[in-house]
């Protein structure tokens, strides 16, 4: 299904393979086994081609997958805008999903140069990443101007959660969303892996066109791994909230790169672990 690039009012694009299934299963609990219906969310193989030539293949929830593409170009540092991105086309098939990206021919001839085939994994960003250099690609600096109280973060991941519906019914998904100034959570994007629903949510800022990013932050219901920070950074967001911790690395490239990391996120506390001075603690 050939479609162009949608509009900042469209609703994010679904392909035809449902985000969840049910299945019959039997539960036991307390000594007693009980027949029921279980809600699982879906995983399936999404491959990314531009211009025609594949790219990556990732194990990806089935939503939002314009989202997907678009956030995955940005933050891989395929397309420079989202204005580079001519077109997209969601093909189901039989094994799986390809997603079709059109994009502007300079951004494809640098791609080429640095082709890398990308078999990914629901935990792993880097799976079939060929060299050092393309593992600890550096972000431009964040030029981000958001000052927020620390305060805000509870509430936001209390409204996170209650947004979040395919968790709400299968327990299986993470889920990125972006968080004003204010608190206010205004997007909010799922998916089986965590890194894919940063994409998601990158995807649907570059569509919408209307968040200041350099005011708000990324929350996650993950941990804060180098991708996630690395990612973050490269859609220029200057606060990354993770509701677990950090690894090592990505709190020495958040330092570099100028990114608030925060980790532990929960029960009114959490820790700083570069760029304190965008976090009122007082």
């Amino acid at each position: 299904m050939k479609r162009d690039v949608p509009s900042p009012d469209s609703a994010a694009g679904t392909s035809e393979v449902p985000a969840q299934r049910t299945f019959a299963v039997t539960r036991w609990r307390h000594g007693v086994a009980t027949n029921e219906v279980d809600h699982l969310a879906e995983e399936v193989p999404v491959a990314l081609e531009f211009n025609g030539i594949s790219h990556a293949v990732m194990l990806a929830t089935p939503a939002d997958l314009e989202d997907f593409a678009i956030g995955f170009s940005l933050s891989e540092g395929i397309v420079e805008t989202a204005g580079d991105i001519y077109g997209i086309d969601v093909d189901p098939g039989a094994q799986g999903i390809t997603v079709k990206v059109e994009i502007a021919t300079g951004a494809f001839v640098e791609l080429k140069g640095r082709r890398r085939a990308l078999a990914g994994r629901t935990g792993c960003g880097l799976c079939g990443t060929e060299s050092l250099d393309e593992v600890m690609r550096m972000p431009r600096p964040v030029r981000s101007h958001a000052v927020l109280d620390a305060r805000c973060f509870e509430q936001a991941f209390g409204a996170l959660h209650k947004r979040q519906a395919l968790l709400r019914d299968t327990g299986a998904t993470h889920a990125a969303a972006w968080m004003r100034a204010d608190g206010e959570i205004t997007l909010v994007r799922e998916d089986v892996g965590r890194h894919n629903a940063l994409d998601k949510l990158a995807g649907a800022l570059a569509r919408g066109g209307q968040e200041d990013i350099a005011s708000g932050a990324v929350i996650v219901t993950s941990r804060a791994s180098y991708e996630m920070v690395q990612k973050t950074a490269a859609i220029g967001a200057g606060i990354l909230a993770a509701v677990s911790g950090p690894t090592a690395m990505a709190v020495r490239l958040a330092d570099t790169a100028g990114l608030t990391l925060a980790g532990f996120v929960r029960g009114g506390s959490l820790v700083v672990y570069s760029h304190p001075e965008r976090l009122h603690m007082e």
